[in-house]
């Protein structure tokens, strides 16, 4: 039995150095080998890094009371547990945080704990130094069950989903879940309830797209033999469904979409696709049309994709199946999972394949700005508890924004390495004044006339790109005059209008327009517009002016 075990893990290991090319995979720390130290990262497990150049995230089960943990790691591996869950009165701080955490503009990481007997719920705000302060606790029926962290939207609130909870008449579960809103210092609002038909039990993060809207899926609900669907959610809270699932395109989407750099968004679903169902990638434009982009198979390239993809720097989207690969893991029928590449356009390959003693159930990845790709599996490793690893392809470091759509003269902070003695900032060639907070930490002022493109940092070792486009937010400041028929002209005030594309009245009316420089526009008033606010389209969401134009007979 051993000589045979021996066998199958020299044929892993021959398999994943054939298959990682010049990727590096390194276990970088083994959870629960120490007493009392985090163990078991959740899914999807998100991984956030912060100011300081390290890696903050939750473990589900560790700490000191064994109800969870929150973890900081370096890049080489040494972990510091800085909280540990049930630590207050009747565990008021929530327990088993599965979802990991996501970054704000103020430097804390926002998460969110599960649920257990009349142990609440909480979205919570810690420091980076383990300060912890609980925002919400949900009440039975607003929401709970394996949640997943909120993400900031670009009004500054945050914004997240809940697996159950809402219209208590809806599925089996105690509702299908809800999206909602909440502030930073706590104030709650349930912005949408799923109802099934529009989806239910929604299980990813959400994710914000360049034109400001939210989207997401949910793993059940729909018309289509209730397998899910995609949507859009404005900020206001007016959802659309893009997609209903039919179980050959995929089905019980459970990852969080991400964008890619053509606009659309990619996602994977846990099951459906091809005979035996393990699943698919997919592509989906904003108006709905999806196209899978391969169908996982269940053997050597993986099965069932939990998790949502990570857009990388090279172009490609990495992502993690939950089974599959070479041999077998425990009571898994086929392997331990593996770690896959793939192009927008489809092509698939396999970069590592898990074994028992590299961990598997492995969750999100992040690529740090080192070019370093990182995630967590929830078991596996030396004590069974999971691994911390990282996944080196050799990508260059790169700089990323913590927000990426402000208008002109706001301040946008840079996550990075290697900042002190930077002697320039640049948004789209547009030179900007900047601060140097720490090595991997700094400042700068989106300058008059920028324009929507990447951002370069030229530091002492060379010259670093932002990973996604910046996008200058308008701004309109006014228009003269406030009333007038259809076919007068509107002359439009504001910064930043150099770039914008099209010129709406009352919300959907476009109206022609002449662009007079940076700071005005000329439009005329459209045949069907109404009365309501202008608003100007550029790269990124809509702005709408504060007044209201008045259309006359």
């Amino acid at each position: 039995m051993k000589k045979l075990w021996l066998a199958k893990l020299a044929l892993i290991l021959a398999a994943t150095a054939a298959q990682s090319h010049t990727q590096t995979f390194q276990v970088l720390y083994d959870f629960g080998v120490q007493s009392g130290s985090p163990s078991q990262p959740g899914l999807p497990g998100i991984v956030a890094q912060g100011r300081d150049g390290n890696l903050y995230s939750t473990t589900v089960y560790g700490g000191v009371f064994n109800h969870g943990a929150v973890y900081r790691i370096t890049p080489a591996g040494e972990l510091t547990t800085l909280y540990s869950f049930c630590s207050l009165p009747s565990c008021a701080d929530g327990l088993w945080p599965w979802g990991g955490l996501t970054l704000g503009t103020d430097g804390n990481f926002y998460g969110i704990t599960s649920r257990e007997g009349g142990t609440p719920e909480t979205v919570f705000k810690i420091t980076p130094s383990g300060v912890l302060t609980v925002l919400h606790s949900f009440t039975r029926g607003t929401g709970g069950f394996h949640p997943n962290p909120p993400i900031q939207g670009n009004d500054g609130n945050f914004y997240g989903t809940t697996y159950v909870g809402g219209n208590s008449s809806c599925g089996n579960l105690g509702g299908c879940g809800t999206i909602y809103k909440i502030t930073p210092s706590g104030a709650f609002t349930t912005l949408y309830t799923f109802d099934g038909t529009h989806g239910a039990n929604p299980i990813g993060p959400l994710a914000l797209g360049t034109d400001g809207n939210f989207y997401g899926t949910t793993t059940q609900g729909g018309i289509e033999g209730l397998r899910g669907v995609v949507f859009r959610l404005s900020p206001e809270g007016k959802l659309t469904v893009l997609h209903f699932f039919d179980v050959t395109d995929g089905a019980e989407p459970c990852g969080a979409l991400v964008e890619g750099s053509d606009g659309n968004l990619y996602g994977t679903t846990f099951t459906g696709g091809s005979a035996g169902e393990y699943g698919t990638i997919f592509e989906i434009t904003r108006t709905g049309t999806l196209t899978v982009l391969h169908r996982m198979n269940g053997g050597l390239e993986g099965a069932y994709v939990g998790v949502g993809l990570l857009a990388a720097t090279d172009g490609n989207f990495y992502g993690s199946a939950l089974e599959g690969g070479i041999g077998n893991c425990f009571d898994l029928n086929s392997g331990c999972g593996t770690l896959f590449k793939i192009s927008p356009a489809g092509s698939y390959s396999v970069l590592y394949t898990f074994d028992p003693t590299t961990g598997f159930a492995a969750g999100s990845m992040l690529q740090d700005t080192n070019g370093v790709i990182y995630g967590d599996t929830f078991y596996g490793g030396l004590a069974g508890a999971g691994v911390f690893y990282s996944l080196d392809g050799g990508l260059a470091p790169f700089v990323r924004f913590v927000r990426n759509f402000l208008p002109v003269g706001h301040r946008i902070e840079f996550l990075g390495q290697g900042f002190t003695g930077t002697t320039a900032v640049a948004f789209n060639g547009k030179p900007a004044l900047f601060t140097v907070v720490s090595d991997t930490y700094l400042t700068a002022i989106v300058p008059g006339g920028a324009t929507s493109g990447f951002v370069t940092v030229t530091t002492p070792g060379g010259t670093l790109t932002s990973d996604k486009r910046f996008l200058v937010k308008p701004q309109i400041t006014g228009f003269s005059p406030a009333s007038g028929p259809v076919g007068s002209q509107v002359v439009i005030t504001g910064v930043s209008l150099m770039q914008m594309w099209k010129v709406v009245f009352n919300g959907y009316v476009a109206a022609p327009f002449t662009v007079d420089s940076d700071t005005q526009v000329t439009a005329t008033v459209p045949a069907g517009a109404a009365s309501g606010p202008i608003g100007v389209k550029t790269t990124g969401a809509a702005v709408y002016s504060n007044a209201s134009f008045t259309v006359t007979p």
